[in-house]
């Protein structure tokens, strides 16, 4: 299997050759996407959760990017082991303690949400059959439907029709994303960075994820030590920026064995 990885990825060496190349004893950060990356088939897993609660133990502070929204990352944060999450690939930032921050400057957010139901709109007129997401009412900076159904043509023209309009677009393995055109994971994740861990410098941060609107985390001019469950593959010949390490395991299994390897690092 990893053999097929790497003729997808030929930038991207596997996990194994991590510690060769980086030293995981600085790692301090971890900053995962959750859907496909921390999830099990959309599920939290028992070793998931000892993965989570073995790093805060080790001082290793995780910080969940997502896009999943607002509504729903908030209380998310309550239940789990980790500093905080980014949520809306890069909207809005919950910490597990203390008041949400905007990280996306919207100067009129009721304004803001007339105009991506337009936006939507707009796009049913092409393709009527999108299906708006459940979680949508709880979204603050993006607006989002179902991926479910659709093909790779069809994600390339709703991106260029809301290039069109002026918005940006990315997806996942759960949900199409209609957002602010530089709103993405990797500049939020900077702010957060700089004013939640100020001292620390690039290297001490691992990213992780599993799909394109995880890309971002995957440049290594920002992120040098970017990690790709192994199912990143599926979208190895369509990503500019692809990890620089695959896991041999896919979703949640993959992320528990960066996890062990980078606990295995700091051992005496």
């Amino acid at each position: 299997m990893m053999e097929w990885h790497l003729q997808k990825f030929m930038k991207s060496l596997p996990l194994s050759q991590l510690q060769t190349h980086h030293s995981l004893q600085r790692v301090a950060v971890v900053a995962t996407d959750l859907d496909g990356t921390l999830t099990h088939q959309g599920k939290f897993t028992p070793d998931l959760l000892q993965a989570l609660a073995a790093l805060a133990a080790a001082s290793i502070a995780v910080v969940i990017v997502t896009g999943r929204s607002g509504g729903w990352v908030s209380g998310l944060v309550s239940y789990l082991p980790v500093v905080g999450a980014i949520a809306e690939n890069g909207g809005i930032f919950y910490p597990s303690n203390g008041t949400p921050v905007l990280l996306t400057a919207i100067a009129d957010l009721k304004r803001h949400r007339q105009q991506l139901a337009a936006a939507f709109a707009h796009l049913l007129t092409e393709f009527p059959h999108l299906r708006e997401t459940e979680d949508n009412a709880f979204r603050v900076t993006d607006w989002t439907f179902e991926v479910a159904g659709l093909t790779s043509d069809h994600l390339q023209r709703l991106r260029s029709l809301c290039a069109q309009m002026g918005w940006g677009f990315t997806f996942s393995t759960v949900h199409c994303h209609i957002k602010p055109y530089p709103q993405d994971k990797a500049g939020a994740l900077m702010q957060v960075l700089g004013d939640r861990f100020p001292d620390y410098s690039s290297d001490r941060v691992v990213t992780v994820g599993d799909s394109p609107n995880d890309e971002s985390l995957f440049d290594n001019t920002l992120f040098p030590l970017s990690v790709g469950v192994a199912n990143i593959a599926e979208y190895g010949d369509i990503l500019t920026h692809h990890p620089a390490y695959v896991t041999d395991l896919p979703e949640s299994e993959g992320f528990c064995e960066l996890v062990r390897a980078i606990l295995a690092a700091k051992l005496p």
